[in-house]
């Protein structure tokens, strides 16, 4: 394999007629679990024309030969297979190995499969009709986590966010509300976004990506059936990202996508994350924060907030509220689903629309 670049293979896959689907894989020391993704590639029963893109990323175990048996079983039942990467001593990261597997591919439309999950048999069909009827939006679909019991409330809120909630609720820690295992798009809208981001290990290039289709005005579309196996393990790519460089990109997003359409707003937490938050606002977002709303009445007694680390003379002093004095709109950083059912009453009680009068940043 080479170094940099396109392989061979690559070039003789630019050069085909598209096909209909590109299942795009990348891959990086995926032994334990690559028969049973592979497989999956396999008994998919879209009925269009598909075929697989694979990047090895300088994979040392024994992943290509995993993948050389399953090219013979793949291309015998139709499905093309195209096969880059490089055996550099290090390798490059997810979103490098994304890029060149859509590089070297030639699908109209994009699935995005990773190496350690499985595909159930209708997700391609289902996702390709869905993209089709929405061609500028990411498609997702709902997901069964493997360990069942491993991100109980992050999966339930994978599966059950209503559809307008996909756009409203784009801030929280989760991330991208329609998650990147299960993203499937058209290649002209993904050129239109993309491509990921390449800074390699500890690059949250999905979020990244999630955040310009957004800036674009890309939709969000989640089909309603468990189409893929996520599977949890420490390995995962996603645990090289630090949280802190996670908040930081959230924050800029929340301060470019959401703030400069209200005149003030209130932070709905006056606890650590509440003030976490408004510290890490610039001066000008912080300006609009005209409260803190707490149920706290320890908090509500002080009064205020007093931001001791500005450099702003006399310090800004913010003033704490009970929730039902506080004006909307509100940026939320409760944790939801954590305080059995509290949380969501009391809110619930102010008849507040999401998206128009709070938006989620817990």
């Amino acid at each position: 394999m080479q170094a940099s670049g396109y392989t061979a293979a690559a070039a003789l896959g630019q050069a085909r007629a598209p096909v209909q689907v590109s299942v795009i894989l990348p891959v990086h020391d995926a032994e334990p679990w690559l028969d049973e993704c592979l497989g999956s590639v396999l008994q998919q029963d879209f009925e269009g024309s598909m075929e697989l893109s694979i990047f090895n990323d300088a994979s040392k175990d024994k992943s290509m030969s995993i993948i050389e048996k399953w090219k013979e079983k793949l291309e015998g039942s139709g499905i093309l297979v195209v096969i880059g990467g490089h055996d550099s001593p290090s390798p490059r990261g997810v979103g490098y190995s994304k890029n060149q597997a859509i590089a070297q591919s030639s699908g109209s439309y994009l699935c995005f499969l990773d190496s350690d999950d499985v595909m159930m048999p209708q997700r391609v069909r289902l996702q390709h009709a869905a993209a089709v009827r929405h061609p500028t939006s990411i498609i997702g679909c709902q997901v069964r986590r493997e360990p069942p019991n491993s991100t109980e409330r992050y999966t339930r809120w994978i599966n059950h966010l209503a559809p307008d909630q996909l756009l409203t609720q784009v801030f929280t820690s989760n991330g991208p509300t329609v998650i990147m295992p299960t993203w499937f798009c058209s290649r002209a809208w993904f050129s239109h976004v993309g491509p990921f981001d390449e800074g390699g290990r500890g690059v949250p290039e999905d979020l990244l990506f999630f955040h310009e289709h957004l800036r674009k005005g890309g939709g969000l579309v989640r089909v309603d059936q468990s189409l893929l196996l996520y599977r949890y393990h420490p390995g995962a790519a996603t645990h090289s990202v630090l949280e802190t460089t996670i908040w930081t990109h959230r924050v800029r997003f929340l301060e470019e996508w959401a703030l400069p359409h209200w005149a003030t707003f209130t932070i709905w937490n006056a606890g650590r994350q509440g003030r976490r938050l408004y510290r890490s606002l610039t001066a000008g977002s912080r300006c609009k924060v005209v409260a803190f709303c707490d149920v706290d009445e320890n908090k509500i007694k002080k009064g205020f907030y007093c931001y001791e680390d500005s450099q702003e003379r006399p310090k800004p002093r913010v003033p704490v509220l009970h929730f039902r004095a506080a004006q909307p709109p509100f940026v939320i950083c409760v944790k939801l689903d954590l305080t059995g059912g509290a949380f969501e009453d009391n809110l619930r009680s102010l008849h507040l629309q999401e998206g128009r009068d709070f938006l989620h940043f817990s």
